[in-house]
């Protein structure tokens, strides 16, 4: 079993920059892709970010090209989601997401584990 807890969520004004973190525990994900999601209120999850078991191929949602950048630290267990420039449509809980395989994947449907989710509230 993969245990994921994410963190460096927060209230932000538009423009500021946020890192969140995806710690994996109970077992290493460095042979996993990862992903990130997010959920605004009265939305559907979405797909944000992902990328494959070595960080040398990653995949963007159109509506965060240039502003957010995902990476790995596979000897940390560890993901993590830039955001800069962030916009309040960015608000959303952000849920990261493992693969068992190690390719990336758009769909969540596609992701065995989850996080709990960090809260990302961006002010105008």
């Amino acid at each position: 079993q993969v245990q994921l807890t994410e963190s460096g969520g927060g209230v932000v004004q538009a423009g500021d920059s946020l890192r969140l973190s995806c710690a994996a525990s109970g077992r290493t994900v460095s042979s996993s892709g990862m992903g990130w999601f997010r959920q605004a209120p009265e939305k559907e999850r979405e797909f944000v970010a992902t990328i494959d078991w070595s960080g040398g191929n990653a995949v963007y949602a159109d509506s965060v090209k240039g502003r957010f950048t995902i990476s790995r630290d596979n000897a940390k267990n560890t993901v993590y989601l830039q955001i800069n420039n962030l916009k309040p449509e960015d608000t959303a809980v952000y849920y990261c997401a493992a693969r068992v395989l190690s390719s990336p994947a758009t769909r969540s449907s596609f992701y065995a584990y989850w996080g709990q989710g960090t809260q990302v509230t961006v002010s105008s």
